[in-house]
């Protein structure tokens, strides 16, 4: 059997980001763990704001679709999401309506989020650690087909998380994303 492929997207640009931090942890458990893991920036992945007409006009981005067969080329996903307003930032959303119009040769529209198994992790500063962005976001991925795992990590008081060697401090964190990287893992591995 070849290696479980998992890919982290972190939803956040911000420079120190509490997300872009913990999906660094969250790959390092998950290397631990001995699977072959990315993690990107999308940043990578530019993308206009989803208009129908524009997608009409010119058809959907070339960054829209290296990012879906990036998604494609892993078996399971991490996504890393911040709170906005006590919902999914934009640049997440965006990136999710572009790659949910990428219609491949032989593909149907959004066959990416059915075949491959996601989790949810977000860290926020509150006591609530982006709790509210993950069943946001939960709802957008499970509307696309997407399976999406019931182990989630939200990272409260996300400021106050770490020690000074950038990993995770609490006992109950430090289980929750065991139990979020073990339960992506194999659940991934029974979809291959």
């Amino acid at each position: 059997m070849s290696a479980t492929k998992i890919l982290i997207i972190p939803g956040s640009l911000r420079t120190g980001s509490h997300n872009a931090k913990l999906a660094a942890v969250a790959a390092y458990a998950f290397d631990q763990a001995g699977v072959d893991v990315t993690r990107i920036s999308l940043a990578d992945f530019p993308l206009p704001i989803y208009d129908g007409d524009l997608q009409a006009k010119s058809g959907v981005p070339k960054h829209a679709i290296n990012l879906k067969r990036m998604i494609g080329a892993h078996d399971g996903v991490l996504i890393v999401s911040p709170e906005y307003n006590a919902s999914v930032p934009p640049l997440l959303k965006n990136a999710i309506d572009w790659v949910s119009r990428v219609h491949e040769l032989h593909e149907p529209r959004g066959e990416v989020f059915r075949n491959r198994v996601f989790a949810l992790a977000g860290a926020s500063q509150s006591r609530l650690g982006a709790a509210r962005a993950l069943q946001a976001l939960r709802l957008i991925l499970t509307s696309c087909h997407a399976n999406v795992i019931a182990s989630q990590l939200t990272l409260a008081f996300a400021d106050q998380a770490y020690d000074d060697m950038d990993r995770l401090k609490h006992e109950g964190d430090i289980a929750a994303l065991k139990e979020l990287v073990r339960q992506l893992i194999d659940v991934s591995q029974r979809m291959m």
